[in-house]
């Protein structure tokens, strides 16, 4: 039986122990080899002495991210990383690897150009780096999971394969499927409000696709979606869920992962100090305020990237956009009664220039005014029928989201792109590995 590196990082113990892993790093120092092992669940630093041990020669020479058993003695060291060293009696080499990996050190990984990390993908996830992202982003996912249960969602899942446009046309991938033409989804808006009435609060966690030719660093044209829709709920109910959801995540994080956020240059009190209420600026008020920071901005246009950026400089925690144009937002969004040029909209934003995590707001559930929003944004109605169908049987006020979980990892981590927030990005020009 082998020991997680995590569990004997995590007991603080000295004793007997036995781990097999990839060998992550390896230096020699004065007669000693230094192995950095990673096994999946944490890295570990073994010692090798010369004295101690058989066919030390051997192992000097052996290739990185050879497969190694080592069994030894567990031993207090503040210099090694998790304070923990395994002392080796015994190593076997279970695979050696092939010489010039090309990614051979991971203190040079980054002197590298983003198009080799890229092309070397399957070999780039192994970093540390790329290790503790993906920890942190199925942590984030867990995390939501355990708030949603604990709120009594129900966890539904809707075609990847759709008719009809739900954001914008112009961003659609378009499928042959058979005799027909399909398109990827875009999200699960539409399924989702004909499945509230039949299992109430709901929430899904999947892929979702567009077809954006954008070149910026928060932009994926294949990215995971965590959605949300909730039957007799209006826009300040909506503004509750979004606060505490991620309130709950952010929190876990700072509890359950302090080394990685650590790591990361994430302070875990600013993490554990936002809670609800957030902030929240109306669409006419931002684009007031940009106006005032001179950019070229009038009401009636979309709040793009660079003006969020702007935008965020006025924030120090995540924070609501509110109650757009109309036109600026799909067509589905509830015209607002005070006001019917701006819709009961909302987006939440993170400071520090990310911008836009989640996109939202209440839907429009009147037949008649649906068919109107439908009908001015030259959509054609019969693409809708089932959907409209949706108002004229057991229609309720309904709201929901939708949250980028490549853009919130990214945000809680610090990432320079969002590319390194997902394992396999899908980039405008990338599609391999």
């Amino acid at each position: 039986m082998f020991d997680e590196i995590r569990k004997i990082l995590a007991e603080k113990k000295e004793g007997r122990r036995k781990i097999h892993g990839w060998l992550h790093a390896k230096r020699t120092i004065g007669g000693v080899l230094f192995f950095i092992i990673r096994d999946g669940t944490s890295l570990m630093q073994a010692t090798i002495k010369k004295e101690k041990v058989k066919d030390f020669e051997k192992f000097d020479k052996l290739p990185i991210e050879s497969v190694v058993e080592i069994d030894g003695q567990v031993k207090k060291d503040q210099r090694a990383p998790g304070g923990f060293e395994l002392v080796a009696d015994a190593v076997v080499v279970e695979h050696k690897a092939a010489e010039e990996y090309p990614l051979e050190s991971e203190k040079k990984i980054h002197e590298h150009g983003p198009d080799f990390l890229l092309d070397q993908r399957h070999f780039y996830l192994r970093s540390e780096k790329m290790m503790r992202i993906l920890k942190v982003r199925a942590k984030v996912l867990e995390l939501a999971r355990k708030w949603f249960e604990q709120q009594g969602y129900t966890e539904f899942h809707s075609p990847i394969f759709t008719a009809a446009a739900v954001e914008g046309g112009s961003t659609l991938f378009p499928v042959k499927y058979f005799e027909q033409k399909a398109y990827l989804t875009q999200s699960w808006q539409l399924y989702a409000e004909a499945a509230i009435a039949s299992l109430g609060k709901i929430y899904t966690v999947a892929p979702s696709f567009r077809a954006e030719k954008s070149r910026t660093r928060r932009h994926l044209t294949e990215y995971w979606h965590l959605e949300v829709e909730e039957p007799w709920c209006d826009l300040e109910c909506i503004f509750k869920t979004e606060e505490e959801l991620v309130s709950f995540i952010l929190h876990g994080l700072a509890k359950e992962m302090p080394e990685e956020m650590k790591f990361f240059g994430r302070d875990v009190e600013y993490l554990l100090s936002v809670k609800p209420p957030f902030e929240r600026i109306t669409y006419d008020d931002a684009i007031k305020y940009l106006q005032e920071k001179k950019v070229k901005i009038k009401f009636g246009d979309d709040i793009t990237w660079e003006h969020e950026q702007v935008l965020t400089e006025k924030f120090t925690k995540p924070f609501f956009l509110t109650h757009f144009a109309k036109g600026v937002k799909a067509f589905y969004h509830k015209e607002d009664p005070k006001k019917p040029e701006v819709t009961l909209s909302l987006d939440m934003l993170a400071p520090e220039k990310y911008g836009e995590i989640t996109g939202g707001g209440q839907r429009e559930d009147d037949y008649e005014k649906l068919m109107k929003r439908i009908k001015e944004e030259k959509l054609d109605p019969k693409a809708y029928e089932w959907y409209l169908e949706l108002r004229k049987y057991g229609t309720v006020p309904h709201s929901g989201f939708g949250l980028g979980v490549e853009r919130l990892v990214a945000w809680i981590c610090k990432l320079e792109h969002i590319r390194d927030a997902i394992a396999f990005p899908r980039l405008i020009n990338r599609i391999y590995p």
